[in-house]
């Protein structure tokens, strides 16, 4: 392994076991001490690659958080590809299947939904990242494919507080699995997904039929 590679190896492996214990405890409870001895490096090596914890905080969010984000809306634009012209149904439903039944692996799953939790629970200039590289794109990008597929308009304000429900209700049955699981005693096998989707569907749909008309 030449000097280069082992330097990008060990910024990776800092990164990695940095982005989990900020997930399990938070960004104020790591030191970097622990970062280091989780890593198997030296404060060098952190100091070299990053130049302080929040440079490294940050950067978790970056290359780790920010990328699974964007592997999970590809999957939805992927599927959306395939269909010639969506519907609303359709649409809800590829957005569902790309959060609960998408590319992210259990584990990453579960790191990314805590390493979020974290930061809402204690926002910092990450959440700020977040918001401008992930989710008001994002979200852009989902009003527009719903105003296409309306067939009456819907007031921009209560179509933004409809996107957000909806959003509400993907982002927890995806990642409240645990509760979910202890509530309904379903585990979260193909058949129990499907039958997810199909209510998320509905119940968006009924949602968005309720709100149709209203005034900003």
């Amino acid at each position: 392994m030449n000097v280069n590679h082992k330097a990008e190896h060990t910024r990776d492996r800092i990164l990695d076991e940095a982005e989990i214990l900020f997930a399990r405890k938070g960004y104020r409870a790591v030191s970097i001490r622990e970062i280091i001895q989780a890593a198997h490096c030296n404060l060098a090596a952190v100091n070299y690659h990053f130049g302080q914890k929040r440079n490294l905080y940050l950067e978790v969010f970056r290359s780790r958080w920010i990328p699974r984000a964007k592997r999970v809306q590809k999957a939805f634009r992927e599927s959306l590809d395939r269909e010639s012209s969506p519907s609303l149904d359709t649409i809800v439903r590829l957005l569902t299947e790309a959060f609960i039944q998408g590319p992210l692996s259990e584990e990453e799953r579960h790191l990314h939904h805590q390493l979020m939790a974290r930061e809402q629970a204690e926002p910092s200039e990450a959440l700020e990242l977040i918001a401008r590289e992930v989710m008001q794109p994002f979200f852009k990008e989902i009003s527009a494919l719903f105003q296409q597929a309306l067939p009456v308009d819907v007031e921009e304000g209560t179509l933004r507080l409809f996107l957000l429900s909806m959003f509400s209700q993907i982002l927890y049955f995806s990642f409240a699995r645990a509760a979910v699981t202890r509530i309904t005693g379903r585990e979260y096998d193909r058949v129990f997904k499907a039958r997810l989707s199909d209510h998320i569907v509905k119940f968006s749909l009924h949602g968005l039929e309720a709100v149709k008309g209203e005034k900003k």
